[in-house]
C-alpha cells in the first residue's frame, strides 16, 4: 500500500511538473512574441519616419526657391517689363555686391541706394514720385516700391487722369539681388522701367556693386 501511493505520488509530482513546465513555456513564448512584435513595429515606426523625413527634406530643397525664382518672369515679349527671372529680351542680370560684403551690409546699401531714388523723378520719369508698399528687406530680403509715372495729358487721356504706376521689386539672395520693375497697365512704357533700373543700378555700381542696366 506504501508503495502504491508513493507511485501516486511521484506520478502526481510529474504531471505537476510538467504542467507548470508547460505553462512557463507557454508564457515565455507569449513574452517572446510580444517583444518581437515591438521590435517589429519600432522598425514599421522608424521606416516610416525615415521616409517621412526624406520626403520633407527633399520637398525643401524642391521648394527652396533662387532669388530670382522667388520672382515673376516678364510676360513674353513685354514692351513695359524686367526681371531677372525672365528669360528672353526681358531679362535683367542680378546685381552682386563685392565679395568682402556681407548680406548684412549689402542690404544696408541696397536700402541706402533705393532711398535716394529722388521724389520729383529723374530723366522725365516717376515724375508722380515713390512709396515703399513692402519693406521686408531685414526679414525675408524682399521688397516692393510703387512707381507713379505719366501724371500729364498722356495719364488723362489714357488712365482716367490717375498716374501710372510701376512695381520694382528686389529679393536678397545669398550672393545676389534680383529685380523686377514692371509696368501694371499698357504694352510700352516708353523706356520708363528701363530708366528707372538704369538709375538704381547706377547708384550701386558707385558702391562698387556688379550691377549691370538694360537697354533703354
Amino acid at each position: 500500500f506504501f508503495s502504491e501511493m508513493l507511485f501516486l505520488l511521484i506520478v502526481s509530482m510529474i504531471a505537476s511538473s510538467s504542467s507548470f513546465t508547460m505553462h512557463g513555456r507557454s508564457q515565455l513564448a507569449i513574452r517572446f512574441e510580444q517583444k518581437r512584435e515591438m521590435r517589429l513595429n519600432m522598425m514599421q515606426l522608424d521606416r516610416r519616419n525615415f521616409v517621412a523625413i526624406c520626403a520633407a527634406g527633399l520637398f525643401t530643397q524642391a521648394h527652396v526657391a533662387s532669388p530670382a525664382a522667388a520672382l515673376e518672369p516678364c510676360p513674353k515679349g513685354a514692351n513695359n517689363c524686367w526681371s531677372s527671372a525672365s528669360t528672353d529680351k526681358t531679362r535683367v542680370a542680378a546685381w552682386r555686391w563685392p565679395s568682402d560684403q556681407s548680406r548684412a551690409d549689402a542690404i544696408v546699401t541696397l536700402k541706402q541706394v533705393l532711398d535716394s531714388y529722388p521724389q520729383a523723378g529723374q530723366d522725365n520719369v516717376d515724375l508722380g514720385g515713390w512709396k515703399v508698399a513692402v519693406d521686408e528687406l531685414g526679414q525675408s530680403g524682399y521688397s516692393r516700391i510703387e512707381f507713379k509715372s505719366g501724371i500729364g495729358n498722356f495719364a488723362k487721356f489714357f488712365n482716367g487722369g490717375k498716374p501710372f504706376v510701376d512695381d520694382f521689386e528686389v529679393v536678397v539672395g545669398e550672393e545676389s539681388v534680383s529685380i523686377r520693375s514692371s509696368s501694371r497697365v499698357g504694352d510700352s512704357d516708353f523706356g520708363v522701367n528701363a530708366k528707372r533700373v538704369n538709375f538704381i543700378a547706377a547708384g550701386l555700381r558707385d558702391k562698387g556693386w556688379a550691377a549691370p542696366g538694360v537697354a533703354a
